[in-house]
């Protein structure tokens, strides 16, 4: 497993992370003995990055990564755990905001810290920007964390060129987690340029635009039962019917190249620079094992060409996100 390193501070970590999300009931239902085993898989294929956040299931995935570790023994300084933190949510999965104060950032922390069974995490980041507290103020108590031994790296995530300059002039940033793909390439544009300013590292999630652009959705196919994509706009009506055109047009250069539609996207990613790392979501070994792949495709300048051509920035239709989502992105304004 080749290794990249998240900006000048960060750790070195796998070329491909592991994104836990959809093991705790984002995307519907999940198999735990299945998801515990795709963690098992990825950790011995040698990714090194397993991402999560403590509101995914409302603590189930920290529990469930923390288990898988300790039913192979895994050792601790194996694995970079990344956690997100601050998003409140209602017993039915409702959202009710974002809490980043500095007391809010010590007590997150200590229940994540208990649920994983660990003693410190290697990156933690809000998971939104709390429009009520000032970025300086939650980085800062981060700060305070890692003095005291329970977190090594600072990171951000879905926040603007602005905040980013604001929360490195406090401390040291290691990586901005930003969804990042073929079809959401907002990035490109100021967020990403400033990260490389400051010497700050992407880890990419939505790579796959939650298997919309996998190769595997299907109009047919449609949502489950508690499954986020029901109302996500690029999964609905005729945004759907646009979307699954651009990904007809990418099958064609996947096939051509010999390899799967996932693949040449997430090799798309990988190639838009070292300070990258792309987070795979993957539930199920055989996803995992198809991602991986993508670490053999190598993308000339021909074929970047012709992505290009196919799938041009803009060219998605739908926001990522329901307006009321939206709304809380940083990076969108």
């Amino acid at each position: 497993m080749d290794t990249r390193k998240l900006g000048k501070t960060g750790p070195e970590v796998s070329a491909l992370g592991l994104g836990a999300m959809g093991m705790s009931g984002m995307y519907g239902p999940s198999d735990e003995t299945e998801s515990i085993a795709t963690i098992h898989a990825a950790i011995e294929a040698g990714i090194t990055l397993i991402d999560t956040g403590d509101f995914y299931g409302m603590g189930h995935n920290e529990m469930l990564i923390g288990r898988a570790l300790r039913e192979k023994s895994i050792p601790r300084d194996k694995v970079e755990i990344s956690v997100k933190f601050g998003g409140l949510r209602d017993y039915d999965g409702g959202w009710n905001g974002y809490d980043a104060r500095p007391v809010a950032v010590k007590n997150f922390l200590a229940y994540s810290l208990r649920r994983l069974g660990t003693d410190y995490v290697d990156i933690y980041r809000p998971a939104r920007l709390d429009p009520n507290v000032p970025i300086e103020e939650t980085v800062g108590a981060i700060a305070d964390m890692i003095k005291a031994g329970h977190v090594r790296h600072v990171g951000l995530s879905e926040v603007g060129a602005e905040t980013i300059r604001r929360a490195a002039s406090v401390v040291p940033v290691s990586d901005l987690q930003i969804e990042y793909s073929l079809i959401s390439r907002d990035i490109e544009k100021e967020i990403l340029p400033v990260c490389r300013e400051l010497g700050i590292g992407i880890t990419a999630y939505g790579v796959l635009s939650r298997g919309l652009i996998s190769g595997h959705w299907s109009r047919e196919r449609g949502g489950t039962a508690g499954d986020f994509r029901a109302v996500s706009p690029r999964f609905s009506g005729e945004n759907l019917d646009h979307n699954l055109q651009l990904v007809d047009a990418l099958r064609g250069i996947a096939e051509a190249k010999g390899v799967t539609v996932a693949q040449i996207a997430i090799a798309w990613v990988l190639s838009r620079g070292d300070d990258i790392v792309p987070l795979v979501g993957a539930r199920q070994r055989p996803r995992l094992s198809e991602a991986l792949g993508a670490l053999e495709v190598q993308l000339t300048a021909d074929d970047l060409a012709r992505i290009e051509q196919a799938i041009p920035a803009g060219a998605a239709a739908g926001d990522r996100y329901p307006t009321t989502q939206m709304a809380h992105l940083d990076s969108e304004k």
